[in-house]
Order: structure tokens, then sequence, then C-alpha cells
């Protein structure tokens, strides 16, 4: 497989300096415009539903886990009245190995914000992050990222 360069359309840029910032230690970077990536999702990431899935686990079978997990699910519906949330499952569905509940974001700043709140608050529960694009199954997979421990999918049926 080939991956396209990182530096696609930097090409003719003037080199970069290596002045370092008044910690001694970061590198000075010279102001320039915003990345369009803070406003809308890049390519092959399909908004047009929602950009990210974030699906998060627990283990049904140890009660304070399950009682976490209730309760954050609600925390989430009362804090993030601008995220679509679904139902909470008591048992795995479709690719996921064990109870969890879904949570969609619709744009950049919502997913960095609720990626950040959940890394402090997810508590023991694990979550999978995935952005959604035309193939489920890259999506689930390669394209994933999780916080916490990762649990093993049931990826036939993404195929």
């Amino acid at each position: 497989m080939s991956w396209t360069s990182p530096l696609q359309g930097y090409e003719n840029a003037e080199p970069l300096p290596d002045t370092k910032n008044p910690d001694g230690k970061s590198l000075y970077n010279p102001p320039g415009p915003k990345s369009a990536a803070y406003e809308e999702f890049p390519k092959p990431i399909d908004s047009s539903n929602n950009g990210f899935d974030f699906h998060i686990y627990y283990m049904p079978n140890v009660e304070g886990d399950m009682k976490f997990a209730k309760e954050l699910h609600e925390r989430i519906r009362r804090e993030f009245p601008e995220i679509r949330i679904y139902k909470f499952w008591e048992k795995a569905v479709g690719p996921h190995p064990t109870a969890m509940f879904e949570c969609n974001t619709f744009s950049p700043w919502q997913t960095g914000t609720f990626f950040s709140w959940l890394v402090v608050n997810r508590g023991p529960c694990s979550v999978l992050i995935h952005p959604n694009t035309d193939d489920a199954f890259k999506d689930h997979t390669e394209l994933a990222t999780w916080i916490g421990k990762p649990w093993p999918l049931y990826t036939e049926m993404l195929k």
C-alpha cells in the first residue's frame, strides 16, 4: 500500500526555523492560517450523518461497572445534549464483545471536546472511537482508537 505524503500541498513552503521557544524545549512555529480540520472533518470521513462514533464499553457482570456506566450514560445526556446518544445496552450487540452504549459527534470541536472529557471521566469503562467513512471494517479496525483497554471486535460482519 502506498501512502500520500503528509506534506502534500507544502512542497514549495519555506523551511521551518529550528528556533526554540522560551521554554528551551519546544520548537517555534511561525504564525499561519489555522487548519481547516478545526471546522470540518478531513476526507474520507463522511459527516453527512455523524463524523465519529464513541462506543463506551463496560462489564455487565461487574455490578460496580454497570452502575458507573449507567450513571455515565445519564451524565453525558445531561452535559452534552447536542451529542446523539443511544440506548444503554446490557448485553453485547453487533461487533461489540461486551455491553455498551454509543454516542455520536457531528463536528471536530464536539469530537475533541467529548474525547478529552471522556479521558478523565470514563471511570472503569473503555471507549472505542472510530470515524465514519464508506468502509465500516476499516473504521472499526485501522482507523479506530481506544481510551482505556482495547477489546477484540467481531469484525467479520463488517466486511
